[in-house]
């Protein structure tokens, strides 16, 4: 039998099945455009019956890690994760220039509110203080890569939404403040599953892995930008470095 499929504690025996799946392909059991075994045959080997696997599959089918041919069976799909690398110059554009043609950023939502005290000790300001939120998507090649909302303190950035709608890009909204050379001062990685609004954005399947990046933006020394972005895990792999 392959792993153990748990019959109680809260996690569904589709979802348990999904994601041993999900890790026999990441660790190469199952490589790129290769043939699952049968759905008895997986039965069989979770100790489950052939119901369980089926939504399991189609669960990853949904996702697009797997692919079904009729009369062909189940195949894995091809799997080229774009690389995101993650330093002291953080670029959703420059970061993965190279790896697709189209990449852009588009705003989902805005709207004003009070910091948190969490949210102002990250900007250094005071609680309550007004800040502008935005709810952005990236693309890269028409494909949703992440979702990210961002926090920027309202008086020095009162018009961020209207210039990342015009540019598309974080990056070129601060370049048309003047300050194109901000740094990364923090970042914080975690995984989640997905909630059903960022998997219905993401184009993925209800509590898909995404991988959460906090982040802490400054310039000259002085945050300037909170972001807490999930990436679909199956799409991007975040790389750490020193640039």
């Amino acid at each position: 039998m392959e792993g153990t499929i748990r019959r109680a504690g809260g996690i569904a025996m589709w979802r348990q099945v999904a994601d041993r799946l999900r890790d026999m392909i990441d660790g190469g059991v199952f490589s790129d455009s290769q043939r699952l075994p049968s759905e008895s045959e997986l039965a069989l080997r979770f100790g489950i019956n052939r119901h369980t696997v089926r939504a399991a599959i189609a669960d990853l089918v949904r996702e697009g890690l797997l692919r079904s041919e009729q009369g062909r069976g189940t195949f894995v799909a091809a799997q080229d994760r774009l690389s995101y690398p993650i330093g002291r110059r953080t670029r959703f554009s420059e970061g993965l220039d190279g790896q697709a043609s189209d990449l852009k950023t588009l705003v989902l939502d805005e709207t004003r509110e009070p910091a948190s005290a969490r949210l102002a000790a990250l900007l250094g300001l005071d609680e309550g203080a007004e800040l502008v939120r935005l709810d952005t998507i990236g693309f890269a090649d028409q494909m949703p890569v992440s979702v990210a909302t961002h926090w920027f303190e309202a008086v020095g950035f009162p018009e961020i939404g209207a210039l990342l709608r015009a540019t598309g890009s974080i990056s070129k909204s601060f370049e048309a403040v003047g300050m194109a050379d901000y740094v990364r001062a923090s970042t914080r990685i975690t995984a989640r599953r997905a909630s059903s609004r960022d998997a219905g954005t993401l184009r993925l399947a209800e509590g898909a892995p995404v991988l959460m990046v906090e982040a802490v933006n400054a310039h000259d020394g002085r945050p300037i930008q909170v972001s807490r972005s999930r990436f679909a895990a199956d799409r991007i792999a975040l790389t750490v470095g020193d640039r």
